[in-house]
């Protein structure tokens, strides 16, 4: 069955009929309460202009800057309007806004908000856990509906309940499944009796993820470790069909993450152009060595590879303690190398794994405490496009910041634990 003759969807749906269904299978007409509030932030979304952010100072603890990896004792961070307007220690950062709320965090340690750039966000219940968790910024890994671009509005409109987020729509892989109901625009993929290989109908899949506003898209070149019945050492799209995505999304002026397991499945993913290699637990010198010099992105998700292993399914354990070893050499062998590392958890299923543990397995794998602080902190930022607003605490950054019980260069499980968590100047209040 051909598509190519279908009519390019329209980009009309995307602000109405789209964004309202995926807001109500995201629940936020559950956290956007109030009359008043509501007609602000439907005012406010006609007019594209985001929410107002928060105004606070947080003061009294030691701030740590991932880039330079310097530690400033007795430091005040100022956040205006959900924006830092200065950051730095008491006697030099100057005059504070009287009025302003203060968060003091003396005897603790001050970070940016972590970044989670593989994270699978379907509610605003798991939106507001992630930021909870610590992951003011995400990338998100795909949703059947359409509900990370809800959920991104939802951050745009109401900061405080969701992470900043670039949102990947539906999944271009091979088999839709009840994803085909996502969008009339995909009716005409329902009869392919090979299902989504051919280039009509991988263009079509890219192109009305586009038309709906996606920041990225989503593939893959392997079959799931996640399910026992899958073998993820299977290929499912081949260099040409992983081309035709990469072109398809270029077109748009948009990267693809691929989800992928076998050293050939990474090396073909990496050479069609790729922007970020996911999961990736074999891949060889030959392919990092490619990514290094493309300056493909490797998120490894050893928290979810690690999940595998404690499972209760005798296939999956078996699959994870084999798999979580060969990907921390990976991951330690990407990092000599200098292939740009961004941490991920692949979170998913209703439960959001803090980011804190991704930087903690970081670590494991290798980096030195800082460097695992960089890949959840400056690498998944400039991954995102974040680079000149998530990632620090400086002025004209974003008023993300996360509060800590210790020194995290000494103890990273203290990011898992997070002890305040501010998100564009508004303190976020626990569950």
């Amino acid at each position: 069955m051909c598509v190519e003759n279908t009519p390019p969807p329209s980009g009309r749906l995307t602000r109405r009929g789209v964004l309202a269904g995926a807001a109500a299978l995201a629940g936020t007409s559950a956290v956007l309460t109030g009359t008043a509030r509501a007609a602000s932030a439907s005012s406010a979304a006609r007019h594209g202009s985001p929410g107002r952010g928060g105004d606070l100072v947080v003061e009294g603890g030691r701030l740590l800057d991932p880039v330079t990896g310097e530690v400033t004792e007795d430091a005040v961070v100022v956040i205006t309007g959900g924006i830092v307007r200065a950051a730095g220690p008491r006697g030099r950062v100057g005059r504070v806004p009287r009025g302003v709320p203060v968060l003091r965090a003396h005897g603790q340690w001050i970070l940016p908000g972590l970044v989670d750039a593989h994270i699978h966000l379907n509610t605003a219940a798991e939106a507001r856990d992630a930021v909870l968790k610590g992951a003011t910024s995400a990338r998100s890994g795909s949703t059947n509906f359409y509900q990370d671009i809800a959920v991104r509005e939802l951050a745009r409109q109401a900061p405080e309940q969701a992470p900043r987020l670039r949102a990947a729509g539906v999944f271009v892989t091979p088999d839709l499944g009840d994803t085909i109901l996502a969008d009339p625009d995909l009716a005409p993929l329902a009869r392919l009796r090979d299902g989504v290989r051919s280039a009509e109908a991988l263009r079509r899949v890219v192109e009305v993820n586009l038309a709906r506003g996606a920041d990225t898209v989503k593939t893959r070149v392997n079959e799931r470790a996640g399910l026992p019945e899958q073998d993820p050492l299977v290929q499912v799209y081949d260099h040409e069909q992983l081309s035709t995505i990469v072109a398809a999304a270029r077109r748009g002026g948009k990267g693809v993450l691929c989800h992928s397991y076998s050293e050939k499945g990474c090396h073909d993913a990496v050479t069609a152009g790729i922007r970020s290699l996911e999961h990736g637990a074999f891949v060889g010198e030959r392919t990092l060595h490619e990514m290094r010099r493309r300056g493909t992105y490797f998120t490894p998700t050893l928290t979810a590879i690690a999940g595998l292993a404690e499972s209760s399914d005798p296939v999956l354990a078996e699959r994870g303690r084999a798999y979580l070893p060969v990907l921390k050499q990976a991951v330690l062998a990407a990092h000599e190398l200098g292939v740009p590392l961004a941490a991920g958890t692949d979170s998913s299923g209703g439960t959001v794994d803090p980011i804190g543990r991704e930087v903690e397995l970081m670590h494991a794998a290798g980096l030195s405490a800082l460097d695992a602080i960089r890949t959840a902190t400056t690498g998944a930022a400039k991954l995102l496009g974040f680079d000149s607003t998530a990632g620090r605490l400086a002025r004209g950054f974003a008023g993300d910041v996360l509060v800590v019980d210790g020194d995290p260069l000494a103890d990273l499980g203290v990011l898992s634990r997070p002890a305040r968590v501010v998100r564009a100047g508004f303190a976020v209040p626990a569950a």
